[in-house]
């Protein structure tokens, strides 16, 4: 009896997320685990980026909350080198920053962050952000494929081709296309976006939006192809064919 409650408790602990905190600040990086582990994650950390890209090729973790500034390797480039590896490409990656300017938290997004948060946080915002980005990274994949134009979604493997070639999306941009491909032709503002692909319990600037509408641009139109993402003034986006 004894064995099969460690083993239960041994395969329970298991299921709990792993949130790997890459922060060289002790104090901050102690206050993390502390609440993470009270709110049921499981925690490993990280002081600085070579170590970060270490424990996440060991761990593997769930998601991945990332220092901006930090020894050896700054988060910047920690987040590119996650971004650029098969096995990584879709990780979970919260920036985490004191730095406040527009220009910083677009930069953030634009290596491939799905989310950032601004030092000093409210830890149930950053538990709000965290939970929304594992309920989308963990959903059951929706079975079939949408086809627009000359694209091509695999919802089951999670595939996206152009004109046969393979199209290489972060999460938001794979979600971000999916909603697209569900509603061609049709215009959404930035808030309906914000809504529907990131949700509506998670509160992200909706200059957000157009981060991951040029990622998303720069990934499905290659050289001499039509670009399908449509910006309409003052509106919002659409997926179509037909010009602006």
């Amino acid at each position: 009896m004894s064995q099969r409650l460690h083993a239960d408790e041994g395969s329970s602990a298991l299921s709990k997320p792993l949130v790997l905190v890459v922060e060289d600040e002790a104090a901050l990086a102690t206050m993390l685990r502390y609440n993470l582990e009270k709110q049921g994650f499981r925690v490993e950390e990280a002081g600085d980026g070579q170590e970060a890209l270490t424990r996440i090729a060991e761990a593997q973790p769930d998601l991945v909350l990332l220092d901006w500034m930090l020894p050896v390797m700054s988060g910047i480039e920690v987040c590119r080198q996650i971004r650029r590896r098969s096995v990584t490409r879709d990780l979970p990656v919260i920036m985490v920053t004191a730095r406040t300017e527009d220009q910083d938290a677009v930069r953030g997004l634009n290596t491939g962050a799905d989310d950032y948060i601004t030092k000093p946080f409210n830890m149930e915002s950053l538990l709000a952000r965290m939970r929304a980005l594992l309920r989308r990274s963990n959903a059951v994949p929706a079975k079939g494929r949408l086809v627009f134009h000359d694209i091509t979604m695999d919802l089951a493997t999670h595939r996206v081709q152009r004109n046969a070639r393979s199209v290489h999306l972060g999460p938001t941009e794979f979600r971000l296309l999916e909603f697209f491909m569900q509603h061609p032709r049709r215009v959404f503002a930035r808030e309906e976006l914000l809504d529907a692909v990131w949700g509506p319990d998670i509160h992200v600037e909706p200059r957000t939006v157009d981060v991951h509408i040029r990622r998303l641009r720069k990934s499905i139109n290659g050289e001499g192809e039509l670009d399908v993402v449509r910006t309409v003034r003052a509106a919002g986006y659409a997926l179509d064919t037909e010009p602006v």
